[in-house]
């Protein structure tokens, strides 16, 4: 059987990282006969420079037809002047809509070997574990209308509209629940139901659903006190479900306790598991061509496409495995090198990436 990839690239950082992560989907080819087929195209700036828009007719099409995609990032400054429609942003918003993926799981979890990295003391972060599930193609990004105008004064006047249907607010409760029930059956729904209508009936709705998992444990917070209880107690939390606007806020907080955000993979899944696979951190165009990018995170979105999309839990956890193992050599990038004694070794991308994939191919062989 072979599984159909499309990599994508992107801006800044995507595409020197993205290079490497080839590497590790042919030493899964080679080493275990994870039969692939890899398509390339341009999303984000690089599209918009050389077509003249974020998200290419052509890259959707293949997009549609992948079994998964793996994207690296999107944006930078250089495009930062162009109106909101014409951003590289809308070619990721365009990927969610249009494949309908509406579930976006991005893990939160602190690798032992990097606990003095982590913002928190490690005593708060030790054995830190937690699911944040975001609700991905609807919220304040997508609800219409939107936009700036100028009223009768002249005065500008901006505006974007906060919705959510039943349905949207059913289907990713469900999940949370499912997911929860896979874990340590907690799952928090965080909102802002005192002020917020929308999110009033998302807490009645997720209310409704407990009603299907009576052995799932359902607390709800405030996104501001789930802000502050994310510093205070992260280990508190086992499994987040929360909108899209609020999940986007709460997934970075949570990457500080893991150390960087050079460590946190994502998924975002439709409602058979077809995903788009991407690391949280952005395309860091500071840094991008100099071989400081942290590849973590996007070899850490492969295993997660190898567990979510193609039931490939050994491969997942042998790469899951591979990263913990040069974690323990004691390499580091510079984002993960904070706090660390004099004895790690500081590394670039490929020498990091160098090393995930020998311990890879090691594993592979030795099971």
């Amino acid at each position: 059987m072979t599984r159909k990839i499309l990599i994508l690239p992107g801006d800044g950082i995507g595409p020197e990282i993205m290079q490497h992560a080839v590497r590790v989907l042919e030493a899964a080819r080679d080493r275990y006969g994870f039969e692939v087929e890899l398509e390339h195209a341009l999303v984000g700036g690089a599209a918009i420079d050389a077509e003249g828009t974020p998200l290419p007719a052509t890259t959707l099409e293949l997009a549609r037809a992948a079994d998964a995609v793996l994207l690296g990032a999107v944006g930078g400054p250089k495009w930062d002047a162009l109106p909101t429609a014409q951003r590289p942003e809308r070619g990721l918003l365009g990927l969610r809509s249009n494949l309908e993926l509406f579930a976006n799981l991005r893990p939160a979890i602190l690798f032992p070997q990097l606990a003095s990295a982590s913002s928190l003391k490690p005593e708060l972060v030790s054995g830190l574990d937690i699911l944040i599930l975001r609700e991905l193609t609807g919220g304040i990004y997508f609800g219409e209308p939107r936009g700036v105008e100028r009223d009768a004064s002249g005065q500008r006047r901006g505006f974007n509209t906060y919705v959510y249907t039943e349905s949207e607010i059913r289907r990713i409760a469900r999940l949370g629940f499912e997911l929860a029930g896979a874990r340590g059956k907690r799952l928090c729904s965080v909102d802002k139901a005192n002020v917020l209508e929308v999110t009033a009936l998302w807490r009645e709705i997720v209310d409704e659903e407990a009603r299907n998992f009576p052995d799932i444990e359902l607390s709800h917070m405030y996104v501001d006190n789930a802000g502050m209880q994310l510093v205070r107690a992260p280990k508190q939390f086992d499994v987040i479900v929360t909108g899209n606007m609020f999940g986007d806020i709460l997934s970075d907080v949570a990457a500080m306790l893991t150390g960087s955000l050079g460590m946190l993979p994502s998924a975002a899944l439709d409602a058979n598991s077809k995903g788009m696979y991407e690391p949280v951190h952005g395309s860091a165009p500071d840094i991008a061509g100099k071989n400081l990018a942290n590849p973590l995170a996007t070899l850490l979105s492969i295993a997660m496409m190898f567990r979510y999309t193609f039931a490939q839990a050994r491969l997942a956890d042998e790469l899951e495995g591979a990263v913990s193992d040069v974690l323990d050599a004691g390499l580091r990038t510079r984002d993960i090198a904070q706090g660390e004694s004099a004895s790690v070794q500081l590394v670039g991308t490929d020498a990091m990436t160098d090393a995930v994939i020998k311990a890879f191919s090691q594993r592979l062989d030795a099971s």
